[in-house]
């Protein structure tokens, strides 16, 4: 959950700094496109890192 947060805020200023002059880039047309993405690459991105507990059997 907080990595798509993470994720969100910087697909926002992704899309805020860089953006896309043309119109058609797929991803940083749209500051909804761009926040999106990123929150699904930040999500699983920061879920490469959760530490898994094991149950003692």
């Amino acid at each position: 959950m907080i990595g798509a947060v993470v994720g969100a805020i910087a697909g926002y200023i992704y899309y805020k700094q860089v953006g896309c002059s043309s119109g058609t880039c797929m991803i940083s047309s749209k500051p909804l496109n761009s926040t999106l993405y990123f929150a699904v690459m930040g999500a699983l991105v920061f879920g490469l890192f959760k530490k898994e507990t094991h149950a003692k059997q």
